[in-house]
């Protein structure tokens, strides 16, 4: 049932939010002069203290409400005065951006206050405190955010009273914005909605805002999708990823993109570029994890009309500080042996398999009924139909691996399922006539 709601919610988002595009609505309800909007970038560093090395710490959480227990955990270490890792202590950041997918699997009323405002006002209860006592909360919309048409991410997170989520106050006015950090540095965030576009009002608002930026200023450029690992693909992140960096870049005032900050993909990965430009994915904000081992160790997009490499980051070898490893979580190794999992698929989601062998059990009733190579075609159609669909669909490519690899599963389950009827129908016959 899951399943089928969730694919409503798919179709009914990506048709209606072609027509009905919420950020043009609110970007026709919140029509201030651009000198506003700077004014509220500029404002939200009063709410920020630089430590004794003039430096402000940010926390970033990103696909954060597919549960209770793993979003309360990761919370609860948000919650924390200070975070040792190693022998470092990492400061609680003093504003909290959400990157994107704050609920799964589809955006309701219920997901919200159960999947991410319980467990981050358990983790940082917050009794009957006033809207200018927490700290700062940002957010990006991401893909589930989006398909009741952003209707309760704007609600909750872009009104003009803040929203209490635990210890954090929502505080922008748009699913997209801009913010002062320090005296040179500043944080984008974009919303590219289902169809991966930029509308028309929130390239103005970036415009504006880059032009009432210093002179030199450097910006944290943040997506909710990371589309430098989706080049390969037919998806239109990176280019309006390129465009947001080319409204900065092209400004006439010197700005530079240092980092561009995404999740979407639940783990974590770091790229370098060129300038020692860092390119950040990081989506372990509670949701179920996706492997690494299958990034590549070069990249190759092309930066505001610019070819540019980037190469995957190293960092300190957990289990050797003398050496270095892949910059990314969960390691190369732990990724493959956690895909092994996968073999146990059949019996941790038996609720499935027993839909699946539904299925499987309607076409050899109908092979029983009529073997014959008509209803054998019918079905390859269907299941090749299905798979590749999906398949092409999910990885959002048609590169020849995708397709192909779908088709020979297709063929597979085709096959074992025509052979399996035929056995069960010959059994039953010699049954009968013993």
């Amino acid at each position: 049932m899951l399943l089928l709601q969730l694919l409503n919610n798919v179709v009914l988002s990506s048709v209606f939010g072609q027509y009905a595009d919420r950020r043009l609505m609110i970007a026709a309800l919140d029509n201030v002069p651009p000198e506003e909007h700077a004014k509220r970038a500029e404002e939200f560093r009063t709410r920020l203290q630089e430590d004794g090395q003039g430096g402000v710490w940010i926390d970033w959480v990103a696909d954060l409400g597919d549960g209770f227990d793993s979003t309360y955990a990761m919370a609860s270490l948000l919650a924390r005065a200070e975070v040792k890792v190693g022998d470092v202590s990492l400061p609680r950041g003093q504003a909290l951006v959400m990157g994107g997918d704050e609920v799964y699997p589809k955006a309701t009323k219920q997901a919200y206050f159960n999947q991410l405002r319980q467990p981050y006002a358990w983790a940082a209860p917050d009794p009957d405190r006033k809207d200018d006592e927490g700290r700062p909360l940002l957010a990006i919309p991401g893909n589930h955010d989006w398909y009741d048409g952003l209707v309760l991410f704007l609600a909750l997170f872009c009104k003009e009273k803040p929203w209490h989520v635990g210890a954090w106050r929502s505080y922008q006015r748009r699913s997209y914005f801009a913010v002062r950090l320090t005296e040179t540095w500043w944080l984008w965030a974009t919303d590219i909605q289902l169809a991966d576009d930029m509308d028309g009002p929130q390239a103005d608002y970036f415009k504006h805002i880059a032009a009432a930026m210093p002179e030199n200023s450097r910006i944290i450029l943040c997506s909710a999708e990371p589309g430098w690992l989706y080049t390969d693909s037919n998806r239109k992140s990176w280019e309006i990823m390129e465009f947001g960096a080319g409204i900065a870049m092209n400004a006439g005032r010197g700005h530079t993109i240092p980092v561009l900050l995404s999740g979407d993909t639940h783990h974590y990965s770091r790229y370098v570029g060129k300038d020692d430009r860092q390119y950040v994915t990081s989506g372990g904000g509670g949701a179920f994890l996706h492997p690494t081992h299958h990034l590549e160790q070069d990249v190759s997009v092309s930066f505001v009309h610019h070819r540019e490499g980037l190469k995957l980051g190293t960092m300190p070898d957990p289990d050797d500080p003398q050496k270095t490893s892949a910059a990314v979580y969960p390691s190369f190794a732990t990724s493959r042996r956690l895909t092994w999992r996968n073999v146990f698929f059949a019996f941790k989601n038996w609720d499935f398999s027993l839909l699946m062998g539904g299925i499987y059990l309607l076409f050899a009733v109908l092979i029983s009924l009529r073997d014959r190579p008509d209803v054998h075609l019918l079905i390859v159609a269907v299941f090749g139909a299905s798979l590749i669909g999906y398949t092409v669909k999910q990885e959002v490519s048609r590169k020849f691996k995708i397709w192909g690899s779908a088709a020979v599963h297709a063929a597979a389950l085709v096959v074992v399922l025509i052979l399996a009827a035929r056995y069960a129908i010959a059994l039953a016959r010699c049954s009968g006539s013993t």
